[in-house]
């Protein structure tokens, strides 16, 4: 079932919305070029990124406005959000960096997006010596994190689809298999459940396990193994990621343990999710359990990450993060436990909060499964 389409509505309070937390962040705008953001703000994303200065530029003293260069306007025209916008366009052998300035104060103080190209912030730099620039994450980390019902309909289609992809995985034989084999399969599940993106399919076997982002390898996979899965991608623009670690035949008992381990911090994390929280508590529940078990050294990353239209964005649940959770903010929670030369336990759902605690988008069986 395909989702409802954000319509230019959609993308015109999203527009707003920055506009006013432009001001409160202390910038006079917000510059966005190519990427996610641009995406979540108008439904455009150019068919091939290339040097020519694509900015959506949004102010308080003017209507949102979109520079594109000629001989794109028809497709930024045609996405959803650009009704929304003035669009103007350059001409191939223009100063794009001209054009721009005339939508810019030249001593004006502008969050950019972190998707634009050095080439295109040192040319604006250029040509408005006396403006200042700071980093999209830094003054506005928040934009994207509080999901609307829409966009958390489609995240759960993508949290369903993984899990669908991982109980599906556990029937097709990992023994005697490369690891690239096995995450060809997640790859190609994950598109027959609606992915219209893959963005990475961890398989971590044996040692390899204790690299968090080992990519998978050539490495055959032996018996006794435990193989950390790690798989996501886009469905409907929204993200999927979600961990599992298996064990190939009888896992011996320190696997049983770690694995028994990393699955009640796991817990604990997301018993710690609910509105008004700091997300640095999230890594401390779980992280808690881990380090009074003996691992805590072994425990080499945050307890989890935001996701929306890409699998990694604010907010971050880590110490020292002290940004309160809110309903409709989604992230990992996926505490592991890694032992170098041996192997690795991750376990990973994605939470969302909800008006009073956390509830999981990835529900499947968090138990140490035995495969083939």
């Amino acid at each position: 079932m395909s989702p409802v389409p954000f319509t230019r509505d959609d993308y015109a309070e999203r527009m707003a919305r920055v506009v006013a937390a432009s001001g409160d962040a202390g910038v006079d705008g917000v510059l966005v070029a190519p990427g996610p953001d641009l995406v979540w703000l108008t439904g455009y994303q150019p068919t091939a990124i290339t040097e020519r200065l694509t900015l959506l530029v949004l102010t308080a003293d003017r209507e949102p406005t979109m520079l594109v260069p000629t001989l794109e306007r028809p497709d930024a025209e045609r996405a959803g959000g650009t009704a929304a916008t003035t669009v103007v366009d350059w001409l191939d052998g223009a100063d794009p960096y001209a054009a721009a300035s005339a939508l810019l104060r030249p001593d004006g103080r502008y969050a950019i997006s972190d998707s634009t190209w050095a080439m295109h912030l040192l040319g604006l730099q250029a040509a408005l010596p006396r403006t200042t620039y700071d980093a999209m994450t830094t003054r506005l980390p928040m934009l994207r994190a509080v999901k609307d019902v829409n966009e958390l309909a489609r995240l759960e289609a993508a949290g369903a689809a993984a899990d669908a992809t991982y109980e599906q995985i556990l029937h097709v034989r990992f023994s005697g298999r490369k690891e690239t084999d096995v995450a060809a399969d997640l790859a190609r599940l994950l598109r027959e459940h609606g992915h219209e993106q893959v963005d990475f399919t961890v398989v971590g076997s044996g040692p390899n396990g204790a690299n968090p982002h080992h990519e998978a390898g050539d490495r055959t996979i032996e018996v006794g193994d435990a193989i950390v899965l790690d798989f996501g991608g886009l469905m409907h623009g929204y993200g999927s990621d979600t961990s599992r670690t298996v064990c190939v035949g009888e896992p011996s008992e320190v696997i049983r343990e770690v694995h028994e381990i990393v699955r009640l911090a796991q817990q604990a994390g997301v018993d710690a999710v609910r509105p008004g929280v700091a997300c640095q508590e999230v890594d401390r529940a779980a992280r808690a359990v881990i380090t009074d078990a003996g691992y805590g050294e072994q425990f080499i990353h945050r307890t989890g990450h935001g996701i929306g239209t890409t699998t990694h964005e604010p907010p971050y649940m880590i110490e020292g993060e002290e940004q309160p959770l809110v309903p409709g903010m989604c992230f990992s929670v996926e505490p592991g436990v890694y032992l170098a030369g041996r192997f690795g336990v991750r376990i990973e759902d994605i939470v969302t909060v909800t008006d009073t605690a956390g509830r999981r988008l990835n529900n499947t069986d968090r138990g140490l499964q035995v495969v083939e």
